[in-house]
């Protein structure tokens, strides 16, 4: 079996409702048993939510990506379970993992994500994504839930406010950093590292496999063969493939592995 762990299958504007539909078809024929959709907005992570209700094998995550940062109507001011609770002023979530399982709108929700630091392109907002972060990361802690972070080109002030929630579990997705910061990720915390089709035709340095997710980012960073095209999770295959190559291992071996570290990370 294996796992993408980080898809964004559910948002119309890369998938038509039936080019989706084909794309959980080709991943289950694949091997791909299950597939996490990533929340970017407060909207989108409700499209995530509602599709993966629909669709056996699904989860999602409820995220806020640090480009939405500074945005008015993305500060995180209510409860992420405020349309089902019906509360009209802003308040922390305090559903436990257990009580949370049990509302049927949120069964599915396996993580807070992605969420992170982004300072790739010119004009970012440094104070504002850091603050947005922080609120993020305080929610996941308040709700037990791992994060799925998304950190690029912002290392240096990732590692010091990790620093100040070190009940935060996680996996750094779509690593695209140097050696040293890797080995500061493995040694420094117990986060889990995502791989994806980027590793497949880059110089990209490669976890051990006790910490890789595999992931697609899908429709995002399609592997070799299919680079150039737009990714699904079915090709998460080729990615397993290719790792296997990397790490001289057997293929059950890094299927197991990897989607074993799905399931401990995320509780699916």
């Amino acid at each position: 079996m294996l796992i993408d762990s980080h898809s964004h299958l559910h948002d119309p504007q890369f998938f038509s409702a039936e080019e989706a539909e084909a794309c959980i078809k080709r991943a289950h024929k694949a091997g791909v048993e299950k597939i996490v959709c990533i929340g970017t907005d407060p909207q989108d992570s409700l499209v995530a939510r509602d599709f993966a209700n629909k669709h056996d094998g699904v989860y999602w995550t409820y995220g806020i990506h640090p480009e939405e940062a500074g945005r008015e109507e993305n500060v995180l001011s209510r409860s992420i379970f405020s349309d089902v609770e019906n509360t009209e002023r802003p308040s922390p979530v305090t559903t436990g993992a257990r009580e949370r399982s049990e509302k049927g709108l949120f069964s599915r929700l396996v993580a807070i994500g992605e969420v992170g630091l982004d300072y790739h392109y010119e004009g970012y907002n440094r104070d504002a994504q850091i603050k947005l972060f922080e609120q993020m990361l305080q929610l996941a802690v308040d709700n037990d839930l791992p994060v799925s972070f998304h950190i690029r080109e912002a290392f240096a002030d990732f590692f010091p406010i990790i620093e100040n929630f070190p009940k935060v579990r996680g996996v750094v997705h779509s690593f695209t950093d140097s050696k040293k910061v890797l080995k500061r990720i493995l040694n420094e915390t117990d986060f889990y590292v995502g791989v994806n089709g980027l590793a497949t035709y880059s110089t990209l340095p490669t976890p051990p496999l006790e910490r890789i997710l595999l992931e697609t980012d899908a429709p995002f960073l399609a592997p070799i063969p299919h680079r150039g095209s737009t990714n699904e999770p079915a090709y998460i295959a080729d990615i397993a493939k290719w790792l296997t190559e990397k790490l001289e291992l057997p293929l059950e071996t890094v299927a197991t592995t990897t989607s074993e570290n799905v399931k401990n990370l995320y509780n699916i």
